[in-house]
């Protein structure tokens, strides 16, 4: 068994949201294709999802509309402003 220190050293970033993700490029154009799909089906909805959980495998994705998403062992979460950094 291992155990790991709870202290946090002061040289690294406190959450992983501070560094860069890099997304497959084939990912990221499968869910800006679910994402664009959704809205063709539903234009007039308003809110805004905050990203789309995708299959690394086989580029099948849902949606995320709502916080802390429970991703299933072979997907990825893919944030909204990357989706949309060339959608428009």
């Amino acid at each position: 068994m291992v155990y790991v220190s709870a202290q946090r050293i002061d040289n690294q970033p406190s959450s992983t949201s501070e560094l860069p993700v890099l997304i497959d490029p084939a990912l990221l154009r499968a869910a800006r294709q679910i994402y664009r799909t959704y809205y063709e089906v539903h234009p007039d909805e308003i809110r805004r999802p905050l990203g789309v959980a995708i299959d690394r495998l086989n580029h099948r994705g849902k949606l995320i509309f709502k916080e802390r998403p429970v991703l299933l062992p072979r997907e990825c979460f893919v944030p909204f402003n990357q989706l949309e950094s060339e959608l428009y």
